[in-house]
C-alpha cells in the first residue's frame, strides 16, 4: 500500500481534519493493521459484517471510522458505509415529548432513550440486505441546531455494503446493576434526578432495544479515554471547533437563504452537558475493556496508542 496513490489519500484525509504530521505514524501502525483485519473478518465471514466504535466524546473515533471507511473502500476494493449514532437522535419535537412524559432530563440528546432505534435498525436491513443498484439514506442530525436534518438532505450509500460502520460514544453500552443506580454520580443526578427516575430509564433502555441493537455487531473496537476530566476537555474543544466551522460556513456565504438559529454551547454549558453522559461514560470505562475485540488507549495527549488485540474469532 505504500504508493502514491495511497499517500495521496492519507494526506488529503489528514489535511481536512486538520491533523499534524504525526498523525501519519498512526495511520501505519494503528489504522492500516485494523483495516486488513476488518477486511480478514469480513471474508471469514463471507458475508456483510457491523463493526462498532466505541469511545467516549472527542476521542476520535468519528476520525477513526473516516479513515477506515476511506481505505477500505478506496484501497481494499471493500464497499463501507458508515453510520453515526448520533445520526439517529430523535428530533428535538421528540425530545421534547419524551422530556414531558418520562422527565425533563430526557430533552438533552445523548443517553441511552434519545435515539430512534428502530431507524437505526431500519438502515441497517437495508444495507444489509442491499442489491447492486440500490440506494441506502443514511440519517444525518445537526448538532449546531440541535434537530434532525431533513431526509431530502440525507446522504445516500449506493449499492451493497462488505463493511458497516457503526461509531458512537454508547455503541457497545451494557446496562448497570440496579443497586449501581442508588447513588448520584454527579450534580445534575444529585439535584435534578433526586428520585432517579431518569438513569432509572436509561439503564431499562440499555436492558431492552439498545441490548438488542448492539448485539448486531460482530465486532468491536474501544477507543479508551484516559479519565472523564480529559473528556470534558476533549468536549469542550469540539464545540469550539464546531461553532468555528458555522463561522466559516456563514463567511462564506454557503447557506443559502441565511444561517439557522446556532446552538454552540459555552464552556460551562458543556460541563453541565457532560454530566448527563457521566454514569454510562464511566460505566463503559470499567467493563467494555475486556469485552471490546481491540481496545486501543487514547492518551491525554489524543494520540492512539499501541492496540490490544483479543480475538475471539
Amino acid at each position: 500500500m505504500a504508493n502514491c496513490e495511497f499517500q495521496k489519500t492519507i494526506d488529503t484525509l489528514m489535511a481536512g481534519e486538520g491533523l499534524p504530521p504525526g498523525y501519519g505514524n498512526t495511520v501505519a501502525s494503528i489504522i492500516v493493521p485494523l483495516v486488513e483485519a476488518i477486511v480478514a473478518l469480513q471474508k471469514r465471514h463471507r458475508r456483510s459484517v457491523i463493526i462498532g466504535i466505541h469511545g467516549a466524546q472527542g476521542t476520535g473515533k468519528s476520525t477513526l471510522t473516516l479513515f477506515l471507511r476511506e481505505l477500505l473502500q478506496r484501497h481494499w476494493q471493500c464497499p463501507t458505509a458508515s453510520l453515526s449514532i448520533d445520526d439517529l437522535y430523535l428530533t428535538r419535537a421528540e425530545r421534547q415529548s419524551l422530556a414531558d412524559q418520562v422527565h425533563p432530563l430526557f430533552k438533552t440528546r445523548g443517553v441511552p432513550g434519545t435515539h430512534d432505534l428502530t431507524l437505526g435498525n431500519r438502515v441497517l436491513d437495508q444495507l444489509l440486505s442491499a442489491s447492486p443498484g440500490d440506494s441506502t439514506p443514511l440519517p444525518a442530525f445537526d448538532k449546531a441546531v440541535d434537530d434532525r436534518v431533513p431526509e431530502a438532505q440525507w446522504p445516500v450509500f449506493e449499492g451493497p455494503a462488505k463493511v458497516i460502520l457503526l461509531e458512537g460514544w454508547c455503541v457497545g453500552a451494557t446496562p448497570q446493576p440496579e443497586s449501581a443506580l442508588a447513588r448520584p454520580v454527579n450534580k445534575l443526578e444529585a439535584e435534578e434526578d433526586a428520585q432517579g427516575q431518569w438513569r432509572e430509564y436509561v439503564n431499562q433502555c440499555l436492558k431492552t432495544g439498545y441490548r438488542e441493537f448492539f448485539g448486531r455487531l460482530d465486532w468491536l473496537v474501544m477507543l479508551e479515554a484516559p479519565s472523564m476530566d480529559c473528556v470534558l476537555q476533549w468536549r469542550r474543544l469540539q464545540e469550539q471547533k464546531l461553532a468555528q466551522r458555522h463561522a466559516r460556513a456563514a463567511k462564506e456565504g454557503s447557506r443559502a437563504g441565511g444561517l439557522p438559529e446556532l446552538r454552540i454551547m459555552s464552556d460551562h454549558e458543556v460541563q453541565r452537558f457532560i454530566m448527563h453522559y457521566q454514569r454510562v461514560t464511566e460505566h463503559c470505562l470499567r467493563v467494555l475493556p475486556k469485552r471490546a475485540d481491540v481496545l486501543i488507549p487514547v492518551g491525554a495527549d489524543h494520540f492512539m496508542e499501541t492496540p490490544i488485540w483479543n480475538k475471539r474469532g
